[in-house]
This record gives C-alpha cells, structure tokens and sequence, in this order.
C-alpha cells in the first residue's frame, strides 16, 4: 500500500512541476497563451495522444481517491526495538529488553550447572517473546532435565513479573567445563617430587666429589711437604 501512495507522490509532483513552469513561462511572456493552447488542441487531435492522457488521467485519479480516503492504516500494537509497550486507559508502560534479558540471566543464575549465559531476547510485533540462551555448562550436569526445568522456571518468572507471554525459550549448550584443577595439581606435584629428587642426586654427586678432592689434597700434602710444587684440583 505505501508503494501506491509513493507513485502518486510523484505523478502528484509532476504535475504540479509543470504546471508551475508554464505559469511562470506565461507570467513571463516567454510563452503566449495561445501558443500552448495550440499545442493541446494538436496533441488532442492525435488517437495515441489521447488514450495516453485518458489512462494516466485515470490512474491519477483513483491513486488520488486512495490516498485521500482510504491511506494507510498502522497497527495500534507495533514491535517496539528497544522493548514492549504496554497501553491501558492510565497509560503507557514500556518494559525495555534489557529489563527481560536481566530476569532471564537471573534465572539461569539460579543453576548450579549452570557456569557461564549469553542471553538475547527477540521481540515481534504481538509482543510474543522469544528467548536464545547460550549455556556453558558443568561436566556433570544433565543437560536434559535441567534444560527442562529452566525453560518452565524463564517462562513463569517473566510471566509473574512482566505479564508477558514467553512463546519459545532456546537453549544452547555451547560446551561443557572440564574440570583440570585436580590434574594440573597431580603434575605440579610429581613434577616438584622429580625435581627434589633430581635435586638430591646432585647435592650427593657435588658432596661426594668434594670428599674425593678433601681425601687426594691431604694425600698430596702429606707426601710432598719437602717440594715447592702445588698440585691443585679443580
């Protein structure tokens, strides 16, 4: 409907741009009167002309009865982007989206498998609510039944809170924590018990060199105290 009343915007336009240069061309004396008659009365003359002039005549005329008795109607109840509007004989009240968004995340908050949401709201234009969670879950979770319940629990909140009709609540599992807290510990602590192992094997290997030096220095001292030479053990 809003295309027809576009065309006869234009065809309305058209006109009144012709009609405006040729008052202005006669104002002017550019154009006499009678030359413009002439040209009608030639153009009348000829058939092709004239059917022409009759059938947009016609549209014209019927693009104009529309648009001036029957226009384009809106619905009372649109979809609002930003959220829903409510209307009643006090007034008006807009419940915004981020306020469902916020009771839909405090609902999945309330799961203790629950472990990370992402939550989008759609609205239409009867405002029925349609509700996408993205879910991260724990790795001992039934995904089924908890699926389930949080469905029926984000139906009945908004409903309580809002008065508003839920009409889909579409959960995805995006993944499953994976609980490597106790793994990564069990490697810290082997890795720890090798290196205080390693780190014995060492202490023993420098101590026992340095008893074999402290046992050939005293022999060599021993044996050569008359000598100037010096024998030293690196």
């Amino acid at each position: 409907m809003k295309i027809l009343e576009r065309i006869a915007l234009i065809l309305f336009s058209i006109i009144m741009i012709v009609l405006a240069i040729t008052s202005c061309l006669v104002v002017f004396d550019i154009v006499e009167l009678k030359t413009i008659y002439k040209s009608i009365e030639e153009l009348l003359k000829d058939d092709l002309a004239r059917k022409i002039i009759i059938g947009s005549s016609i549209v014209a005329i019927l693009l104009a009865i529309k648009a001036l008795f029957f226009p384009t109607r809106t619905k009372k109840k649109q979809e609002i982007k930003s959220g829903v509007l409510l209307e009643n004989k006090d007034g008006r009240l807009l419940i915004s989206k981020d306020t469902i968004e916020n009771i839909v995340n405090s609902v999945v908050k309330s799961f203790d498998e629950a472990v990370d949401s992402q939550t989008k709201v759609i609205l239409d234009a009867n405002n029925n609510i349609t509700v996408f969670i993205s879910l991260l879950v724990k790795d001992d979770s039934i995904i089924k039944e908890m699926s389930s319940s949080m469905q029926t629990r984000i139906k009945e909140t908004i409903k309580r809170n809002t008065d508003l009709d839920v009409s889909q609540v579409n959960i995805n599992i995006k993944d499953v924590e994976k609980n490597n807290q106790k793994t990564n510990q069990t490697k810290i602590k082997v890795n720890n018990v090798q290196i205080n192992k390693n780190q014995t094997k060492d202490n023993m290997k420098s101590s026992e060199t340095e008893d074999v030096k402290q046992r050939v220095e005293t022999n060599l001292t021993n044996s050569n105290e008359s000598n100037d030479n010096k024998i030293v053990i690196e």
